[in-house]
């Protein structure tokens, strides 16, 4: 199965201020019908980088079979961490960056890799407002849904 996930997190400039995600997953079923799940959460006291990779997380950790995927994400971070191999060097060198600091949310890129682990994952990064239509689409659903005031905690954990 095809399956596209649009992903964004917020930090909301503000480290007492509401944090989230967005993620929406986009795919066709057997008769050709387009269907669209949302998934977000607000939080408090957090960072843009954990947003981004939890919007990620739980978009393939809803993916209750192998499929093919296609994530976009405004996050040049994230997007970078795997397709400029960064993520396998850091391994390499037990978590740690080139410049020999700690990668941080070392918990959250283990979640994700094995989330990812069952899947075909390709990572788009997505400039955002740049007129480009899968970018425009990313902005439209999962900004739309991080910034939702409708957010609901879940039980991820961060």
């Amino acid at each position: 199965m095809q399956v596209s996930i649009y992903t964004d997190g917020a930090a909301r400039g503000n480290p007492d201020g509401p944090g989230g995600y967005g993620t929406v997953l986009q795919y066709r079923d057997t008769r050709g019908v387009l269907h669209e799940r949302e998934l977000s959460a607000g939080y408090k006291k957090t960072t843009n980088n954990r947003m981004e990779l939890m919007a990620a997380i739980v978009g393939l950790e809803a993916l209750n079979r192998p499929c093919k995927v296609d994530l976009y994400s405004d996050s040049k971070y994230l997007t970078d961490a795997f397709n400029q191999h960064w993520i396998e060097g850091w391994i390499m060198r037990g978590w740690k960056k080139a410049d020999k600091k700690p990668v941080k949310n070392i918990e959250l890129w283990q979640r994700l890799l094995a989330a990812k682990e069952p899947h075909d994952v390709t990572f788009h990064w997505v400039k955002g407002h740049d007129g480009h239509p899968e970018n425009e689409r990313c902005d439209k659903l999962a900004t739309t849904a991080a910034d939702g005031d409708d957010l609901l905690e879940d039980n991820y954990e961060l």
